[in-house]
């Protein structure tokens, strides 16, 4: 269900309250505060956008091979660590210390003394002829393996040269070089071994592997050399062999600690590598194939680039952005007279700054998006981010700024956002003249935006532009026409097309309702029958929205005459009597019979005639209708007075009464601008027109001649920017287009033109079909009051008159 009238919802008015809130502070600045608080802010943001010293450098990554894809020069005298090689360096020189081992020579006859001792100390326990003592422990083996080895060993007697042959196998294991089985990783081809018992002495070993034995391989040598015994039992040879293979330990072991601090000792050692790089020095020119050592001094200059120069460079260019916005606003302020631009000059800045900063932050985006996906791709052309970067939407700024204002700003835009461009671009020159053409065409390709599909026919008619240039870029800078490079240029060149339709028609909509701009979709938008505001205006007061179409068209035209805007005044003509829906009959051109007027007093009726000023004015602001639009209610009538009303309460007034002219004045403002103007003029002629019984090209001709000057005797058109040579061409636009609209009809057989005596005879209200008003044949008997207003409501109907004129027979 339709809201009345269009009002808006509680949802909505609780948004605008919130807005109201949030504004209070900036409203509570004056216009300059504002300015120059948005002027620095601006230049810091949009420079920030540029250059970040926060932000790590995007710069183009090589590798070793590759080709470069611009020539790169030395920025200034540049000393810096090569760490890359430097580190190169160190590891080498890590690498060049062989591990350490230590070798312990007495392991062998710590291993026999071991098993001796524990051998002796068995026996000790036992009686000589072999028979335990009554009075003694029983004997127990403390060696090596299980204590019930003891058994085994005390079975029978052993005789010195089995214990010497078993020690024998004992010897032959041990004096080999053990080392643990986890070291062997550390067991390169060539190790440092060192001599407990020396320290000071130091041998290579070659092939360790090949002459070393592994621990676990030394244990299980032990079982077979004992087999070789024969006088040893199977069991005795089990016994043994687990007593004896604990034993055998590691006599070679790595040495972590020392090995760890000699490669630290070493990397030390060696000297930081140095590059040295002068000022303009080339390190690579483009095309070249890109070394080690160019590698290196890339890396220098991003490590000086990200140093403290970066601020350096920072509050250069914030310098430069200040200077760029100072021209933009001086611009601003000279460009001249705008026609379609009803911005003042601090809003038409405000919307340059937001468009720019807008387009600086895309491409900053877009060159970073660019880059890395030329990272992601190791064949050429894929892998260059130039190529990628033809498809940014450099014509965004303009082509938006040609939407909301003029073309000579949003050219100037384009331009400025190229310079821009040219500053964030790894080739800047080629990237703003790219910028350039692309914004050019933007400007000057578009015709009126008349609808949302304009939009994308300039978006197309851009990317066929950027296509080609982009062609012509590839010719410039000396590269190679391969199938693949051309089809990937003229593909980002489309996509930059399409991308700035896209991004436009996004930001297009925001811009409108951010700074108050009528484009012609959104007054095309407004004049939509099915609105709800219109659609009451057409059923209850028929003869207001017949008057406001009538206006629309004669405004519209005198707007093309001049140079205003024309769709502006037609869209106006339609909203400008809104308010009087409230009392549609009170209003001549909605009465049909008798006139409502005739039972009120004069201030009775101006005081309703002056409301529909006043209740139209808030009507549309509950609306929410564009501050401009709205501008048409109350200036179309200005500050002019109902004249006749007034005459007709002074003459009512009784003996002392007085009679104040504030109540019978209209609360204005007065026109402020061309298009207002035009519809105060268009207003009343229309009225008058329309008032005429015979509206030949010499009447019509009197009544607008008259209403313009008592318009301008009555000082209405003092605060707008109309010339007299402007009027003048306003005067001759209505004339022609109201002879137009009520032009002579043709004589048919039997008509009767009239006397001479019946010319000065006013026609009543319901007369003549179709017609509501009183007709006046004579032009002069028109009630046009001083200001130039037609107040057909204050004179008596016919009727009205004869009783009056029967009363004052009877007297």
């Amino acid at each position: 269900m339709k809201k009345d009238l269009g009002k808006p919802s509680a949802l909505e008015k609780q948004w605008r309250n919130v807005v109201r809130q949030i504004r209070r502070p900036y409203d509570a600045l004056s216009a300059n505060q504002r300015f120059w608080i948005g002027f620095v802010l601006l230049s810091l943001f949009t420079t920030s956008l540029i250059s970040n010293p926060l932000w790590r450098t995007s710069a183009s990554e090589y590798q070793e091979g590759d080709i470069a894809r611009e020539s790169i020069i030395s920025p200034a005298d540049i000393s810096e660590i090569d760490e890359a090689e430097t580190e190169s360096m160190r590891t080498a020189a890590r690498e060049s210390i062989k591990n350490i081992f230590v070798l312990q020579r007495s392991a062998t006859d710590e291993a026999a003394k071991t098993f001796r001792s524990a051998w002796d100390k068995m026996l000790s326990s036992t009686s000589s002829n072999g028979e335990e003592e009554t009075n003694q422990d029983s004997p127990k083996w403390t060696g090596p393996g299980d204590p019930s080895l003891v058994k085994v060993f005390t079975a029978r007697r052993f005789g010195n040269s089995e214990l010497e042959s078993i020690l024998g196998v004992l010897r032959s294991v041990t004096e080999s070089t053990i080392y643990e089985d986890r070291d062997k990783q550390y067991l390169q081809s060539e190790i440092t071994l060192i001599d407990s018992g020396q320290p000071n002495t130091q041998s290579i070993v070659s092939s360790p592997l090949s002459s070393w034995v592994a621990l676990s391989q030394s244990r299980a040598q032990i079982k077979p050399g004992l087999e070789n015994i024969a006088s040893l039992s199977k069991t005795e040879v089990e016994a043994f062999a687990s007593a004896l293979e604990p034993l055998v330990n590691p006599n070679v072991s790595y040495d972590s600690v020392a090995t760890e601090k000699a490669k630290s000792d070493i990397a030390d050692s060696v000297e930081p590598v140095r590059i040295s790089l002068k000022r303009g020095q080339t390190i690579v020119r483009e095309g070249d194939t890109v070394t080690t050592t160019v590698l290196s001094q890339i890396a220098a200059i991003k490590n000086y680039a990200s140093s403290t120069r970066q601020w350096n460079r920072f509050i250069g260019l914030l310098l430069l952005i200040t200077a760029f916005y100072w021209v933009a606003w001086k611009f601003v302020q000279h460009r001249g007279y705008v026609n379609r631009l009803a911005l003042s000059e601090y809003k038409t800045y405000a919307l340059f700054g937001f468009i720019v900063l807008i387009q600086t932050f895309l491409m900053a985006i877009f060159f970073r998006v660019a880059d890395f996906t030329a990272a992601q791709n190791l064949r050429a052309p894929l892998n260059d981010p130039t190529l990628w970067a033809l498809a940014i939407p450099f014509a965004f700024s303009s082509l938006l700024m040609t939407l909301l204002a003029d073309r000579r700003t949003a050219l100037f835009t384009g331009l400025f956002a190229s310079l821009l461009a040219g500053l964030l671009a790894p080739k800047g020159l080629e990237f703003a003249i790219y910028s350039a053409i692309s914004s050019a065409v933007a400007v000057y390709g578009i015709g009126q935006y008349r609808s949302r599909q304009s939009v994308t026919t300039a978006g197309v008619m851009i990317g066929i532009v950027c296509a080609l240039t982009a062609v012509a870029l590839l010719a410039y800078t000396q590269q190679p026409f391969i199938l693949n490079t051309v089809l990937l240029a003229i593909s980002c060149g489309l996509a930059s097309g399409l991308v700035t339709a896209a991004v436009t028609a996004v930001f297009l909509p925001i811009a409108e309702t951010l700074f108050g701009i009528l484009t012609d979709v959104k007054l095309l938008e407004l004049s939509n029958a099915d609105l709800p505001v219109l659609g009451q205006l057409a059923l209850r007061a028929p003869g207001t929205n017949q008057h406001s179409h009538a206006v629309g068209q004669l405004a519209e035209e005198a707007c093309r005459v001049v140079g205003g805007n024309g769709l502006l005044a037609r869209i106006g003509a339609l909203y400008h009597d809104i308010g009087k829906t409230a009392a549609p009959e009170h209003f001549v051109e909605n009465q049909r019979g008798k006139n409502p007027h005739d039972r009120l007093n004069a201030a009775q009726s101006a005081k309703i005639i002056i409301s529909h000023v006043t209740y139209g004015k808030k009507l549309a602001k509950e609306m929410g209708l564009p501050a401009r639009i709205v501008d048409f209610i109350p200036q179309h009538h200005g500050t002019r007075t109902l004249h006749y009303f007034l005459t007709k309460a002074r003459d009512d007034a009784g003996k002392g009464e007085e009679i104040h002219e504030n109540d019978f004045r209209y609360p204005g403002p007065k026109p402020q601008f061309k298009e207002s103007a035009i519809m105060m003029i268009a207003d009343s002629c229309e009225a008058a027109a329309r008032s005429l019984s015979e509206p030949t090209p010499e009447n019509i001709r009197f009544i607008v001649t008259k209403i313009i000057d008592a318009i301008l005797a009555d000082d209405q058109l003092g605060e707008c920017d109309l010339t007299l040579r402007e009027l003048t061409q306003i005067r001759e636009s209505m004339i022609k287009s109201l002879v137009s609209i009520y032009h002579s009809r043709v004589d048919y057989p039997g008509y009767t033109p009239p006397t001479k005596s019946m010319q000065n005879i006013v026609i009543p209200k319901d007369a003549l079909e179709g017609r509501r008003g009183t007709q006046y044949v004579n032009p002069q008997d028109i009630p046009i009051s001083k200001g130039g207003e037609i107040e057909d409501e204050a004179m008596e109907s016919p009727s009205q008159a004869s009783m009056k004129a029967k009363d004052a027979g009877k007297d």
